[in-house]
């Protein structure tokens, strides 16, 4: 099968969760069909990136725009200019000619059996009627996390800039999503949403994965030091609103009844608001060569997201390390875990705090609950996923295999 990839912004180094899952799942079809990988961003011709990224895709494109949208200056007056517009600014400013007209050529010669649209901002390139099937890959349902921005701000401009941005998601992700043949969703509850404006005849679930090889347990009994780790990107808004929430409301009660608790956050690209929060008992790393040593120290690792869509690949890789979590409902949305099981859910500070505490303290507990959830972290392998991921291109693409088939009606 013949299959086009189009990603808007750099996908190499590899960081964050959707980076992380576009680039297991387009390295696993690359390596049964003929997978040219698109990838365009802001700025001028990046040689070393583009020798990179050919290094893990053989047949490569990268388009630099030579727009100049890195500085938060640059973005703010770019969002400013927009604002009259109907389109959202957060998909509108990835539009690029230069992109379009690839596109255009590429389809009208008909060189690819299936294209695949990677998030809801590479969409803007994509021509209304291009002529073969197309695929989007929604990684988030982004209309929804604009509501919880709007849901959760508490300055009153930010929230009626979240509240006018969540309108323009609405309407053009939902024009956005009934204009794809198909639609590959990442979770039950982000199809659910999506259900409302298209036949869910055209969406299938292709759920998250994990690494196996890189996240295992290394078979060391169960750290006796009470560290709470947080894995995330701390440029991102919603795990910069779950670090203020949790060092704001949750840390000091657990501080008050574990008072050797440390908590370590690490995640590129820290914030401000980030860094404030760091003190004797809270380290704030930036960016580090991997996160793998970090989680192998955590006697707990937490996920206290109030904001966010799609799922997330930090709790399946702390779970595939052997690790006790504690989540909010929609820090664990759309993944396979099962509170008192594998996961503890708490939505409120006292149970989350509870939750944490306990962990620390109660080590035969947490044993029970780390192997619950390394054996259901085992069950998801990028591999596996990669080929349900195959199926759904091939259905979309028309071509007449029974397993291709069977897997969309599920």
């Amino acid at each position: 099968m013949r299959i086009l990839w189009v990603k808007a912004n750099k996908l190499l180094p590899v960081s964050s969760g959707g980076d992380i899952r576009s680039y297991h799942l387009a390295r696993q079809l690359a390596a049964r069909h003929e997978l040219t990988f698109l990838s365009y961003h802001d700025g001028q011709p990046d040689v070393a990136y583009e020798q990179e990224l050919k290094r893990h895709f053989p047949v490569a494109v990268c388009i630099s725009t030579g727009k100049n949208g890195a500085s938060s200056l640059t973005r703010g007056l770019g969002y400013l200019s927009q604002l009259p517009n109907s389109a959202p600014y957060a998909v509108s400013r990835f539009a690029s000619s230069r992109v379009q007209e690839q596109l255009k050529t590429w389809f009208q010669e008909r060189r690819f059996e299936v294209a695949v649209c990677d998030f809801l901002d590479a969409a803007v390139n994509f021509p209304e009627k291009p002529g073969i099937p197309t695929v989007l890959f929604q990684h988030n349902v982004e209309s929804e996390i604009w509501r919880r921005h709007a849901d959760t701000a508490s300055n009153p401009l930010r929230r009626s800039l979240y509240k006018m941005e969540f309108s323009k998601m609405l309407r053009y992700e939902q024009e956005i999503v009934e204009r794809y043949q198909h639609v590959i969703a990442v979770s039950e509850h982000d199809k659910s949403l999506m259900a409302n404006w298209v036949d869910t005849s055209r969406i299938t679930v292709v759920p998250t994965g994990v690494d196996l090889e890189q996240y295992r347990p290394d078979g060391a009994p169960s750290p006796t030091e009470p560290l709470v780790v947080f894995v995330g990107a701390m440029d991102w808004e919603p795990n910069i609103d779950a670090m203020e929430y949790f060092c704001g409301e949750i840390w000091p009660l657990v501080q008050a009844r574990v008072a050797a608790a440390k908590l370590r956050i690490v995640g590129r690209n820290p914030d401000r608001r980030v860094l404030k929060l760091a003190s004797k008992f809270v380290e704030v790393t930036g960016s580090v060569p991997s996160v793998v040593d970090h989680l192998r120290q955590a006697a707990t690792v937490i996920v206290p997201l109030r904001i966010g869509g799609g799922t997330r690949l930090k709790i399946y890789e702390a779970m595939a390390m052997g690790k006790a979590v504690v989540s909010t409902s929609v820090g664990a949305e759309g993944l396979d875990v099962h509170h008192g099981r594998d996961i503890v859910l708490a939505d409120n500070p006292e149970n989350f705090a509870e939750a944490v505490i306990t962990f620390l303290r109660d080590r035969e507990l947490r044993g029970r609950y780390e192997h619950a959830a390394s054996e259901l972290a085992g069950q998801y392998d990028w591999p596996a996923i990669g080929d349900k991921f195959g199926q759904v291109l091939e259905f979309a693409a028309g071509i007449d295999r029974p397993v291709a088939k069977q897997y969309v009606q599920v």
